[in-house]
């Protein structure tokens, strides 16, 4: 398993290119896949900056660095 980059943390703005939208990551951490029942243990749990549903990126190589504001 490849290692995180040291700027994917908690805090971090990120650009999830699956959604074409960036996040805040709030956790990292095990994730059970409702679909496949697969075990992912470093999914990546992200909300919308200033609040909103919350998603889960299981593979952290998918996503970017967002830029700084």
């Amino acid at each position: 398993m490849n290692s995180r980059p040291s700027w994917l943390c908690e805090g971090a703005r990120v650009l999830d290119p699956a959604k074409d939208r960036e996040g805040i990551v709030q956790f990292i951490g095990q994730w059970e896949d409702p679909q496949t029942r697969r075990v992912i243990p470093e999914a990546v749990f992200l909300r919308p900056e200033g609040g909103g549903v919350e998603w889960v990126v299981s593979d952290h190589q998918a996503l970017r660095q967002a830029d700084v504001r």
